[in-house]
């Protein structure tokens, strides 16, 4: 080979070179781009869910309640975030109490301790008890109005009184399960009473 040829071949062999050169820094480039658009994308979807699970956080409420001085009502607690509106209480139908609306956000003993203390006569005048109800409540979260249904049980104590019979007391409001219906509650009276 003389040394033009020589020449030659060596400028297109550093041609080759170089292109290979460009095409895999274009490819690298190429790459890295895509990576980065794809953390962005990432990044966006898991600050959209995380923002969408923290609304639904603040949407949530459970209904509470705590038992007034004398142990004779429920009130049923506020929250700063939900404002408590409509509640209605349904009792088992066994017990002959129709459902009561909780205007003032209280559920209040007298309102079914006649019919009870008669269901549960005959027995032991300290006993401890759970009456389950069906609550269905409402509130609000920012203009949103949410209605939800749950069983909870009304926890009482009875005591017996010196010529007076027996004495009812609320000890406590739990929640038993979300959702519910007049057939739950009538079903969970019917296993309390046979305890």
């Amino acid at each position: 080979m003389t040394e033009p040829t020589q020449q030659a071949a060596r400028r297109r062999r550093w041609l080759n070179t170089t292109e290979f050169v460009a095409v895999a820094g274009l490819i690298i480039a190429a790459l890295g781009l895509w990576n980065t658009y794809s953390d962005r994308r990432n990044a966006a979807e898991e600050k959209k869910a995380a923002a969408k699970a923290q609304a639904e956080a603040g949407r949530r409420f459970e209904l509470r309640g705590e038992v007034a001085k004398g142990n004779r009502a429920i009130l049923l607690l506020r929250d700063e975030r939900h404002v408590l509106g409509d509640v209605r209480v349904t009792f088992p139908p066994a017990l002959g109490v129709g459902a009561k609306d909780a205007v003032d956000h209280q559920i209040r003993a007298d309102w079914f301790d006649g019919p009870l203390l008669k269901a549960t006569d005959g027995g032991p005048d300290e006993r401890v008890g759970r009456l389950p109800v069906l609550v269905t409540y409402s509130y609000r979260t920012d203009d949103d109005r949410t209605t939800r249904t749950a069983v909870y049980d009304l926890v009482w104590r009875t005591r017996g009184q010196f010529l007076q019979g027996r004495e009812l007391a609320l000890t406590d409001f739990r929640l038993r399960e979300p959702g519910g219906s007049q057939a739950r509650i009538d079903t969970l009276w019917k296993a309390e009473l046979a305890r």
